[in-house]
């Protein structure tokens, strides 16, 4: 390391704790195991093997190994680490300090960042080890300050997260979306976590439906924006996703980050839902795919009963079931189109005014009659009556994708913004057949599910 004081303290710290640690193993505690599944390319069949989970015990005896002699000292110095953000970053930590805070509340902050990075140094040094003992200049104790002192002259703009993205697939091996955002599909990249490479072994998705990856790089020069900006922007392209095909598509819970070609670390992505069948963007139709989802990040409505019933849509689109989901789309159009009433009775306005915006006038009638169908679906499901059936679901499913067109076309500015106004006009000229109703088909995919 180029500061021989705190590799100096950094090592005698390490080295106290392994001496501490090692005496709990001798005094008869265990290092606890897990079984662990790993997939190698083109093999189906998971390999399994114990992995000790020495982060875990570390951890556990965190508050202890802070009482050593040594330990303030080398907290002191790491806080006055130039990498320190960088480290912590790389290593999965979230201890960062806040984007924007002043100098003074920053370095408030650092002690406890600087205490979690001696932590996270520690747990690296004996990392799958099932003992502490340490030998002369060992390799390990080495070869974790070289990584520290490497990120204090890494970019901090080389920042990667790469998530997985189910109920998708697209005709070529790549599809850069925007500077810094590219679907790939997952057996063209070499050196992907083996979580993204099977991420079934991680949320019980099936694997033949196959997944693609998403790969977010930032240019940042605060470390502690890079995460925030990298879920914004998921944020941003699954609600695109959601709106330009009938389909629900999601991105898996787990999500991977690495600072320039450091290790991958796991990280919180959140979210739910399950995708139902596979939609397919052809390569011809790349370049639409790519201006929508541009388009729909710079017009998303920020507020408003636009913006609020589109939250709702984008929630219905996290339900495990369509019946859990019903809710959450009738309250979206409820508030789209029957805002001063309640929507609920079969003499509301939300089932004809819908019509009216979706649906041709020979086809009001029956859409009426579906919606109207689907309310009484609601009733049943908060009663607990409602049975599951593929009926039920192919209800909800059509319901859902009439919202999604409304919500699609107002965003475009295919529709006026007051949907209320439009589709009471309509209602008073029943014999207009001129306009083009919103339609949830896409044009562009196709349903493969």
């Amino acid at each position: 390391m180029r500061s021989r004081q705190l590799e100096t303290a950094l090592t005698r710290f390490v080295e106290e704790a392994a001496a501490r640690l090692q005496a709990d193993l001798d005094a008869g505690a265990e290092v606890p195991f897990e079984l662990d599944s790993r997939s190698a390319r083109g093999h189906r069949a998971a390999l399994y093997c114990y992995r000790p989970l020495t982060r875990d015990f570390i951890a556990d005896r965190w508050s202890d190994l802070r009482r050593l002699p040594s330990h303030a000292a080398a907290v002191d110095l790491l806080g006055a680490f130039d990498g320190l953000d960088r480290y912590l970053l790389g290593r999965g930590g979230t201890g960062v300090a806040a984007p924007g805070a002043s100098r003074a509340a920053a370095g408030r902050g650092s002690g406890a960042r600087a205490d979690g990075a001696l932590r996270m140094l520690l747990q690296d040094v004996f990392a799958e080890h099932s003992d502490f003992r340490l030998a002369q200049d060992d390799e390990r104790l080495r070869a974790t300050l070289e990584r520290l002192d490497s990120s204090a002259h890494a970019s901090p703009t080389e920042v990667t997260l790469l998530a997985t993205l189910h109920g998708l697939a697209i005709g070529s091996p790549e599809l850069p979306l925007a500077p810094g955002l590219t679907l790939v599909r997952p057996d063209d990249v070499d050196g992907i976590p083996d979580g993204a490479l099977d991420p079934a072994q991680l949320d019980g998705r099936q694997a033949h439906q196959g997944h693609l990856l998403v790969a977010c790089r930032h240019q940042d020069p605060d470390a502690g924006e890079v995460i925030a900006r990298a879920r914004d922007r998921l944020a941003q392209l699954l609600r695109a996703l959601r709106l330009f095909g009938d389909g629900r598509i999601s991105f898996g819970p787990l999500a991977w980050t690495r600072v320039g070609d450091g290790p991958w670390n796991t990280v919180a992505l959140g979210g739910g839902g399950r995708p139902h069948g596979m939609l397919l963007v052809g390569a011809d139709h790349e370049d639409e795919l790519r201006a929508f989802c541009n388009l729909i990040a710079r017009r998303a409505p920020q507020e408003g009963e636009l913006a609020w019933a589109l939250r709702r849509y984008e929630i219905g689109c996290e339900r495990l079931t369509e019946h859990d989901a019903l809710s959450d789309h009738l309250l979206a159009l409820r508030a789209l189109l029957e805002p001063d009433g309640d929507g609920y009775g079969y003499q509301g306005l939300l089932a004809p005014r819908l019509a009216a915006l979706c649906a041709a006038p020979a086809e009001r009638r029956a859409m009426i009659r579906a919606v109207e169908n689907a309310i009484a679906l609601e009733r049943a499901v908060v009663a607990g009556t409602a049975i599951a059936n593929d009926h039920g679901d192919e209800q909800v499913r059509e319901l859902a994708g009439h919202l999604r067109a409304l919500l699609r076309d107002v965003i475009c500015g295919h529709l006026d913004r007051d949907l209320v106004g439009l589709a009471d006009e309509i209602l008073a000229a029943p014999g207009e057949a001129d306009r083009e109703p919103a339609t949830a088909e896409s044009p562009v995919l196709v349903d493969a599910g």
